[in-house]
């Protein structure tokens, strides 16, 4: 029996937050980056205290009630925990943290990254120059939509809202909002509230998504909401990939409804749905709203944090069930 708590880790993290993990715990790392099935969860995870897992690991009822009884917390490496069941979790007595506030600002930048990749045809031209299909020039080549001084629409004002809005006002674009509740003044900062979701999309040019998953909000971006947008908007989800109908998105995009999309997140990731990659205004990213060294390291190290609280015996700051 190790003199120090067995923690289960999925996934193959940076070297600085393994190297911390072998101080304070005895860990089980994952050198070759495998993922994890349920039954290798429940096998691998007997005799150890908690489990360090990302969002590609489900914790489902079925799983949680499967769990050995020597497991006492989850401390999960994502901010999103819509891979747990926290009910379950909470029936149980598990213990489930999250690594908020670490990332928003490299989520935030690759929002702003596809909003600009999507109005501008990025992902067109770049495929263009790399397969000497680019052969002239003319007025009309590659014409997108300009991003500086339009309308952006926010769905989920959190901490990632409040940075894609503060980085989106440095192009010049009038920021508006819907939140289940609306901001403190200074956190507006001048930002546009909408009490219904319906009046926010009807002037969004632009829409970034930034809500949970939640069995509320799964499906949100569906054919009617999608339809309440400006003609040739933009959308772009960061957010999670249920947020919106993959079905109603590929039909608004192929109709010329919206102008483009540019998403990082994805229903059934990886294998997502084959449509979007033969639509052309699609600007398309692996799920790397957080990969940056700067951030995976902090988050590794915020979840390092939360279990080392709940092995003394004190509440960890990032508590969700």
């Amino acid at each position: 029996m190790p003199d120090k708590p067995i923690v289960l880790v999925t996934r193959k993290l940076p070297d600085e937050v393994e190297d911390r993990l072998q101080r304070s715990f005895a860990p089980i790392l994952n050198p070759d980056d495998k993922l994890y099935s349920a039954d290798d969860l429940v096998r691998l995870s007997d005799g150890a205290f908690a489990i360090l897992p990302c969002h590609t690991e489900h914790f489902s009822a079925d799983v949680v009630a499967r769990l050995p009884e020597s497991v006492k917390a989850v401390a999960n490496f994502s901010v999103g925990v819509d891979h747990c069941d926290l009910a379950a979790a909470r029936e149980r007595g598990l213990i489930v943290t999250n690594t908020p506030d670490v990332l928003s600002d490299a989520t935030a930048e690759i929002a702003i990254l596809l909003m600009l990749g999507a109005a501008r045809r990025a992902g067109e031209g770049e495929q263009l120059v790399r397969s000497a299909g680019w052969r002239d020039w003319s007025p009309k080549f590659m014409v997108g939509t300009q991003v500086t001084g339009k309308r952006l629409g926010i769905i989920g004002m959190g901490r990632v809202g409040q940075v894609v809005a503060r980085r989106a006002r440095g192009l010049d674009m009038e920021i508006h909002y819907y939140n289940r509740n609306r901001l403190a003044a200074e956190l507006e900062d001048g930002a546009v509230f909408h009490e219904t979701l319906e009046s926010l999309l009807n002037v969004s040019q632009f829409l970034s998504i930034h809500c949970p998953a939640t069995p509320e909000s799964r499906g949100l971006m569906n054919a009617d909401r999608i339809a309440e947008l400006p003609d040739g908007a933009v959308l772009i989800n960061t957010a999670r990939g249920a947020v919106v109908d993959d079905d109603a998105l590929i039909e608004a995009l192929g109709s010329g409804k919206l102008a483009a999309a540019g998403l990082d997140v994805f229903n059934n990731e990886p294998g997502i749905d084959p449509r979007y990659r033969t639509q052309p205004n699609t600007f398309l990213l692996p799920h790397i709203g957080s990969a940056t060294t700067e951030t995976r390291i902090a988050m590794g190290n915020r979840a390092i944090d939360n279990l080392e609280a709940i092995a003394a015996g004190r509440e960890p700051a990032d508590r969700v069930a």
